[in-house]
């Protein structure tokens, strides 16, 4: 039976949106993600834990269990979708290539920031090339793709001289406004709920255990990965004596899919194949046991952070869960019912 909260559920999962908008604000585009790894060393040493920053620049943090044989990784990664420069073209503005599976059509009009290598930023904003609908005859039938879209600079220039002169060039990295804000009906829109949602649950729960003061029957070790976005996230860095693993990501919300954004996600079969058996079940009949509002879907479109450890050639039984997500890898939109549920189905995890 888990034990009574000195806080409330719905305190909790206040605590999870307000940390989860907090970790919104860095920009932490895959390759650039060092001030959020840092941001999440300094909120778990704060609660009293020992953090570890990985080699690969990823955070882990173990929350000690009774059995040190059996451990048990929750997982979510701070490595957002974003931009690179390409190419700085000679009417002063960047073409960029994406980080991650950034979609153009979801990127203008968004506004940007060009992080250089020596520590400047600038502002921008994403446009279609010539993007003033009053000149140019082919703006409404012209694909947006990452060739027919620039970067306009806020600086005054007008060519590649003028803006290597600020220091910009080719492999500084673009960050895109995540435009975050929380409804009065429990709403939360921003860029990266994917999954910066995710590491905002488990940094919840980690401050619940320190509160209640529990110590889990099996070892407990929180992953936030990087470069989940381009495929390698939690293929590295796997706690010794850990058998199993759940990525904590994002539930889908779509067409074909149960889930909604007030629930919690349970994916039996992604593009990567089933998930284990054995964790799938569990996890359904403690979302039943405890009247979660949940959804078992299938995602033919979509790998997690298990899947990189079991292709890694971890020996892990894996499953993945999450808070339903609406308009994946654009602005996306969740709900804090489906945060509550989340965290729910975790703690219900480790202590039934």
């Amino acid at each position: 039976m888990l034990p009574k909260l000195i806080m409330t559920v719905n305190e909790y999962t206040d605590y999870i949106v307000e940390k989860t908008c907090e970790l919104l604000a860095i920009d932490s585009p895959t390759g650039y993600t060092r001030h959020a790894a840092e941001y999440l060393m300094n909120e778990l040493s704060t609660m009293g834990y020992e953090p570890k920053m990985t080699v690969k620049g990823g955070v882990i943090v173990n929350l000690p269990g009774k059995d040190k044989e059996n451990g048990l990784v929750f997982g979510a990664h701070i490595d957002t979708l974003g931009g690179m420069v390409h190419e700085v073209k000679g009417n002063g503005a960047l073409k960029i290539t994406n980080l991650g599976g950034l979609n153009p059509n979801n990127t203008e009009a968004e506004t940007v920031k060009i992080l250089t290598r020596d520590g400047k930023v600038y502002d921008g904003t994403m446009q279609l090339s010539n993007a003033s609908i009053h000149v140019n005859p082919s703006y409404q039938s012209t694909e947006r793709t990452f060739d027919t879209m620039e970067v306009v600079i806020d600086e005054l220039v007008s060519c590649a001289d003028d803006v290597k002169k600020l220091g910009i060039g080719t492999g500084d990295f673009v960050a895109f406004n995540p435009r975050t804000t929380v409804t009065k009906s429990g709403f939360i829109k921003s860029r990266f709920l994917d999954d910066k949602l995710s590491a905002g649950i488990l940094l919840g729960f980690a401050k619940y255990l320190k509160d209640e003061n529990l110590t889990p029957e099996r070892n407990i070790f929180l992953h936030f990965t990087v470069y989940e976005e381009v495929g390698h996230g939690c293929s590295a860095s796997m706690p010794e004596g850990v058998t199993e693993i759940i990525s904590v990501d994002m539930g889908c919300v779509g067409d074909g899919l149960a889930c909604k954004e007030n629930m919690v996600s349970i994916c039996a079969k992604d593009s990567h194949g089933p998930y284990n058996f054995d964790v799938v079940n569990r996890l359904i009949d403690i979302a039943k046991k405890h009247e979660l509002n949940y959804a078992v879907d299938i995602y033919p479109r979509y790998g997690s952070d298990a899947d990189a450890a079991l292709d890694a050639g971890y020996d892990v039984r894996h499953g993945l869960i999450g808070a339903g997500v609406y308009a994946s890898h654009g602005y996306e939109r969740s709900h804090k019912d489906g945060v509550r549920d989340t965290f729910e189905l975790i703690k219900g995890y480790v202590f039934d």
